[in-house]
């Protein structure tokens, strides 16, 4: 089962609690007892619902550690399922709980995610991948945005260890570069948007209401520059227009 499956079972909301430094049994314990809060107040509004429906608002736990001992993980009978990701381990059913230790998850697309919150040697691997991802991949977009707002919290510490002091040097490029593409992206949409603006008003203005077949050309005459379309919008007329650019809507 891949770790989209691991984290979808059973159904339900999850709680996420991520460690920067290897969780202690105290910390699972405090984890524990916050989700189980949660859970019976949960409970305590849905109680007249039926079984199947409170069962399903249950949250889960995701307890993400750098690493963990196989003595702490067996003190909270904390194993992987058959056949399941390594790294992945599930506590007793009914606590709908696991600890990821991050450190031991596989190598793949789909861990990426989460191994940018590792530590040391697994996190520098992570970046790199997340770094040769083309610019535009969803991935990347999605982990810049759980990298930035590791950088602020890391920032915002005051008692910074030498590897997170490094962390944050190796994510400014990758802030920086997030910054500048969503500047970049709302100016292009700001400009298309404009330009939008001006081939409406143009045809409002020369044919009055815009049909259906009229507003099937706006999306071809975006594709132009603005010099080419403005006097093609003054000259053609609305047949001319209709021909020449509905036809590839």
């Amino acid at each position: 089962m891949g770790l989209l499956g691991e984290l979808a079972s059973p159904p339900g909301p999850s709680i996420f609690e991520p460690f920067r430094n290897p969780v202690t049994p105290t910390e699972i314990c405090d984890c524990l007892f916050k989700v189980l809060a949660v859970r019976r107040e949960l409970l305590r509004q849905s109680r007249r619902q039926n079984a199947l429906e409170q069962k399903q608002i249950l949250p889960k736990l995701w307890i993400l550690t750098p690493t963990a001992s196989s003595k702490i993980l067996a003190g909270f009978n904390a194993f992987p399922k058959p056949n399941g990701m390594p790294g992945v381990n599930f506590l007793g059913e009914s606590l709908a709980s696991a600890i990821i230790v991050l450190h031991q998850l596989p190598q793949i697309p789909e861990t990426l995610w989460l191994r940018l919150l590792g530590r040391s040697g697994v996190q520098q691997r992570a970046l790199d991948e997340l770094e040769a991802l083309p610019i535009n991949h969803p991935l990347r977009a999605s982990a810049n945005r759980l990298l930035i707002n590791l950088q602020k919290n890391l920032a915002a510490r005051q008692d910074l260890e030498r590897t997170d002091t490094e962390l944050i040097m190796r994510l400014a490029p990758l802030y920086q570069q997030d910054q500048e593409q969503a500047i970049q992206q709302g100016i292009q949409t700001g400009i298309q948007q404009g330009e939008r603006l001006v081939i409406e008003n143009l045809l409002r203005t020369r044919f009055g209401t815009l049909d259906p077949e009229v507003l099937s050309t706006i999306d071809p005459l975006l594709a132009l520059t603005p010099e080419e379309f403005t006097p093609l919008l003054l000259q053609l007329s609305r047949e001319e227009l209709v021909a020449r650019f509905a036809q590839d809507s």
